[in-house]
């Protein structure tokens, strides 16, 4: 029998996606419309049959209690959970998480009880869809007591990243960190017999994915060491060891742990056969169960775009761009290349009266206002006749009374109040 527990770790700041990470951890960053990131990886676990969850963090975690509390509730019958795990004090520890092995080895109190025979390592904040029974079912094969997934890129992409040189049984002979775009690295090109048959022939190179099966009598070992975190310190060390099985991921792989690749991960599912695919039936990604109403678009015109549940949307113009929940977009506006993320909850009519005594627009976009590759956080309230990313002024990087500039990206944050006429 074995006994697999998940581990899903986002217990950084996230500080490269912020200011999306400013009051929430960045598991729980909207993604898709109507998803957080962590949904991802839950729904990889509960799609492979590892239905035994722990999410690691440590910042800004209420938002991402709620929204596994209201998402993930597993029958009686199942021995399924989804649980958060804040970093806490104990008689035993009494800091934060120094890194992703030092969260797992703080936690191992709650894991024991289990008694876990293996562990599932999986990042909080990648695009991807892996089954990851097979990479299981791999791993036991190789007889190793540690298999790491890798997914193939390309030169270009292998200059930033962890890249594993295998041998040709599968095993890992070396890691090269970030090698650069100069550095002649030839010799880590995946043997041919060891690639998907469907895999890309401009990926030849194999970098880490931070996916890690571990045999438990493994974790116990290299958590009792000072080591801090698995990529730099924890997997080079058990390398160095023993045989260490490698499983080659040859599908669509994105990291979205920026502002860029967060916006350019958004922006690609509006395409018509998008490379992540939420249309999926038989493998869904779960997310909370709202019981809003269908969308209702009035002489719009949406082209290549997503709106999500609950949306009203007025003679408004939206090209390329993700609508989120709840979203009310008012008569004349117009919409290129952006991220909404929704609201939280409608506002009554007395709410309404009240923000027009006051001069404050209403949660949503209002009239006549002009948005453009931009992303728009929860509760913003964007004013009437605003030029948002249209016109052709500086737009330095930095913090500013109404928005950041991220990436070249403009981001409204979340509860921001953008006076009407407003130009960005």
């Amino acid at each position: 029998m074995t006994e697999i527990l998940s581990i899903v770790l986002g217990g950084g700041k996230g500080t490269r996606l912020f200011p999306l990470t400013k009051e929430r951890s960045k598991p729980a960053v909207p993604f898709g419309g109507k998803y957080r990131i962590v949904d991802i990886p839950i729904s990889n676990c509960i799609n492979s049959g590892f239905r035994r969850i722990y999410i690691l963090t440590q910042f800004n975690s209420a938002s991402l209690h709620l929204h596994i509390s209201h998402s993930y509730n597993f029958d009686h019958f199942s021995n399924g959970f989804v649980q958060v795990l804040a970093a806490e004090q104990t008689p035993v520890h009494s800091g934060w998480y120094e890194g992703t092995a030092d969260a797992v080895r703080k936690n191992l109190i709650h894991f024991r009880p289990h008694k876990p025979t293996h562990y599932l390592i999986v990042s909080g904040d990648q695009l991807y869809r892996m089954d990851l029974a097979d990479m299981f079912k791999r791993h036991m094969e190789s007889g190793c007591r540690l298999t790491v997934a890798g997914t193939l890129v390309s030169r270009e992409s292998a200059s930033a990243l962890g890249i594993i040189k295998i041998k040709s049984d599968g095993s890992i002979d070396s890691f090269l960190e970030k090698p650069g775009p100069t550095k002649d690295i030839n010799d880590f090109m995946v043997p041919e017999a060891l690639r998907p048959g469907d895999a890309d022939p401009q990926k030849p190179y194999l970098a880490s994915m931070g996916i890690y099966i571990f045999d438990a009598s493994l974790i116990e070992e290299t958590l009792a060491t000072d080591a801090n975190d698995f990529g730099k310190e924890i997997i080079p060390s058990v390398v160095a060891a023993e045989k260490v099985n490698t499983y080659v991921f040859g599908g669509y792989w994105e990291d979205i742990g920026t502002i860029s690749s967060f916006y350019e991960a958004n922006i690609a599912l509006t395409d018509l056969n998008p490379k992540f695919n939420f249309y999926d039936e038989h493998k869904p990604i779960y997310t909370h169960a709202r019981n809003l109403p269908a969308s209702k678009l009035n002489y719009c015109i949406l082209n290549q775009s997503l709106a999500s549940d609950g949306c009203i949307i007025t003679n408004a113009s939206i090209t390329r761009s993700i609508v989120g929940i709840r979203t009310v977009i008012e008569t004349g506006a117009s919409l290129d290349g952006v991220v909404c993320m929704g609201a939280d909850y409608y506002e009554s009519e007395a709410e309404k009266a009240e923000n027009r005594r006051k001069n404050i627009p209403n949660i949503g976009i209002g009239g006549g206002s002009i948005i453009r590759r931009a992303i728009i956080d929860k509760n913003a309230r964007i004013g009437s006749n605003c030029r948002i990313g249209i016109d052709p002024i500086p737009r330095a990087e930095g913090e500013y009374s109404t928005h950041y500039v991220v990436d070249g990206i403009v981001i409204i944050p979340k509860n921001q109040i953008v006076p009407d006429g407003t130009v960005i």
